[in-house]
């Protein structure tokens, strides 16, 4: 609770004290009237400036006035105590309106402490701190422990752990080495490093962050913006009505005015809006709120509300149902133990750049002599040929092996299988393949346990890759050897099939895959953490490398919409009832009350509960 809040609360509670005290003084007349007058300015003089302060500006019709108008009508005819509870309990309604307000926003501004103060930059051999804003890229910048990384960068000096749970979720810290890419926003918990920056802070992944949750609020739900118009007519209505509901049946059947002005006056405080214009907005708020807290962020209540509908979800395979990185995943020795065939192999591409390559020597993870080495030549397309400790090698696929006249093994597994041969005789083969991700096959389980009609996956891999994967995570429905123009049409082929009330979902890494992120109902970026492509294009940016994470995005979303729901039926409901018995002169200026603020504040805590993410 802030400060303002705090004054809040104690003028609500001094405005309380007197109304009690004016219920149990003794009073008439004149005196009563001062009375309960009293209380209902120290609780209502806000009230009263709002609606003067929106008349003058030309918004004629909105709850302030209406409280004004029924509050001054009720003392009119000599309603004193239901007068002061109309602005008590109002006030008592928007304090808690407030306080659940707050609640929500600061969900989602504790994602806005990553912002970075200040940078420590070296020049000249000297430390200076500056703004992020006027360091360079190619400068070097020290990050101490337990600072906070202002800028994208590749460790060039020093090891540390870093928490990154305020972007992704995920409570345990990563240790960082040289060479080791780190990101603006996350936490140093170790030792100083020094980072080499890679992109101004304008185009650095906090940055980013920082402008999507800002911008959250411009992508409003169907339900959102139906509420906002239905506010606009219906609130002018509510006035004309309760007009009307004063005058007509006095003037055609005579007499009575005092008793249908109270109706109207009931009338028009059963009709305030409030509940719905809050609730509804709050509920979405708190739903984008609690994604957060768990590293997924949604890009406005529009997004959310269309993912409450996804029936078919379209998962792009490498770096979002894979890894997207390749390793050695066997070694299949022939003449050589499996130690020696890998420190041939790593022999030979020790010098070469190529993914394929790189996870060999990785794999190897041993000091290679480079004076063993000596003539090498790298064949684009086939592997390489290299003399090593004075004998032929040649290490790479069966075109490579067949050119040399070597006859080769066939790999009964999938993936790519890299060939060895010393002196023309065969010496066995090493796979590598990109790795499932821990909660892949898990992801898909759960996105079909919780109703969703189709998962597909869409892949540039051959189909004997794309078929083996598939098989493995229990997906049913996938289309191989795709060019990136090819996921957009498989995806707009998916979509002509969809039911027209259903929502699709595309899922890629965000790198290559934006066109495709744009073209689908909801565009979901999978581990975008420093994805500049994943943030703009994608409506959902999962933070970490957790495909798991969609099928609780889908779990808060469809949880949220149903308290939406949930508050829409409660105000709407109350209110009609309330309503036809205000108008027959059944219901009193206390049921009124109720319906007002009592179904706000029920409304406004159902609408909190948003705010509490459950794993399941």
């Amino acid at each position: 609770m802030d400060k303002e809040q705090r004054e809040d609360l104690i003028r609500i509670a001094a405005a309380a004290l007197l109304f009690a005290a004016a219920l149990l003084i003794p009073s008439r007349g004149t005196a009563r009237l001062f009375l309960f007058l009293i209380p209902c300015l120290a609780a209502g003089y806000a009230v009263v400036f709002k609606a003067a302060g929106n008349l003058r500006k030309g918004e004629v019709f909105d709850e302030n006035l209406l409280m004004t108008l029924a509050a001054a009508g009720a003392f009119a005819i000599g309603e004193y105590p239901e007068a002061a509870a109309v602005m008590l309990f109002y006030r008592v309604g928007e304090f808690f309106q407030d306080f659940a307000v707050g609640r929500s926003r600061r969900s989602i501004a504790s994602l806005m402490e990553i912002r970075p103060d200040s940078a420590v930059v070296i020049r000249n051999g000297a430390e200076t701190t500056v703004s992020p804003e006027e360091v360079a890229v190619g400068e070097t910048i020290l990050i101490k422990p337990y600072a906070r990384i202002p800028l994208d960068g590749v460790i060039t000096e020093g090891e540390t752990s870093v928490n990154s749970s305020a972007l992704t979720g995920e409570p345990l810290p990563a240790d960082k080495k040289p060479g080791d890419r780190v990101i603006s926003g996350t936490m140093n918990l170790g030792g100083a490093v020094s980072v080499s920056v890679e992109s101004p802070y304008g185009e650095s992944t906090v940055k980013k962050i920082l402008e999507l949750v800002e911008n959250a609020s411009e992508k409003k739900a169907r339900q959102e913006n139906f509420i906002t118009r239905f506010a606009r007519v219906y609130t002018p209505c509510v006035v004309a009505g309760a007009a009307l509901l004063a005058c007509v049946p006095p003037l055609l059947f005579g007499g009575g005015w005092s008793e249908w002005i109270r109706r109207a006056l009931i009338f028009l405080v059963v009709s305030c809006p409030c509940a719905l214009v809050i609730s509804v907005p709050l509920s979405f708020f708190g739903g984008i709120g609690g994604a957060s807290r768990k590293g997924i962020l949604i890009k406005g209540s529009g997004p959310l509300e269309a993912l409450s509908r996804v029936g078919t979800v379209v998962f792009d395979k490498t770096g979002t149902l894979t890894k997207g990185s390749f390793a050695v995943t066997a070694i299949h020795p022939k003449e050589v133990s499996g130690d020696e065939l890998l420190d041939i192999a790593a022999a030979a591409e020790s010098l070469s750049n190529h993914p394929i390559a790189e996870s060999i020597v990785a794999a190897h993870g041993k000091h290679i002599d480079r004076l063993r080495i000596g003539e090498l030549t790298e064949i684009p397309g086939m592997g390489v040929k290299a003399v090593i400790d004075g004998k032929n090698v040649c290490v790479g696929n069966c075109a490579l092996m067949g050119s040399s006249g070597v006859e080769w093994d066939e790999c009964a597994l999938t993936g790519s299988v890299v060939h060895v041969s010393v002196n023309g005789e065969y010496m066995g083969h090493i796979l590598i393949s990109d790795a499932l991700k821990p909660d892949a096959k898990e992801t898909v389980s759960r996105l079909l346990s919780r109703g969703v009609r189709r998962v597909v996956m869409l892949t540039g891999d051959m189909r004997r890759t794309a078929e083996a994967v598939a098989g493995e995570l229990g997906i049913r429905e996938f289309t191989p050897e795709l060019l990136p123009a090819g996921k957009v049409e498989a995806v707009e082929a998916l979509l002509a099939e969809k039911p027209e009330k259903e929502a699709l979902a595309f899922t890629g890494d965000g790198v290559n895959d934006a066109p495709v992120l744009m073209r689908a109902d909801v565009g979901i970026a999978m581990g975008a953490l420093g994805s500049d492509a994943a943030i703009e294009a994608a409506d959902i940016v999962i933070m970490d490398d957790k495909p798991s994470k969609i099928a609780l995005a889908i779990d808060i979303s469809r949880r949220t919409m149903r308290i939406v729901k949930e508050n829409i039926a409660l105000a709407l409901g109350v209110k009609a009832v309330v309503l036809i018995l205000g108008a027959a002169g059944i219901a009193s200026m206390w049921s009124a009350v109720f319906a007002d603020v009592g179904v706000l504040i029920l409304a406004t805590a159902n609408a909190m509960r948003t705010l509490v993410v459950r794993e399941s």
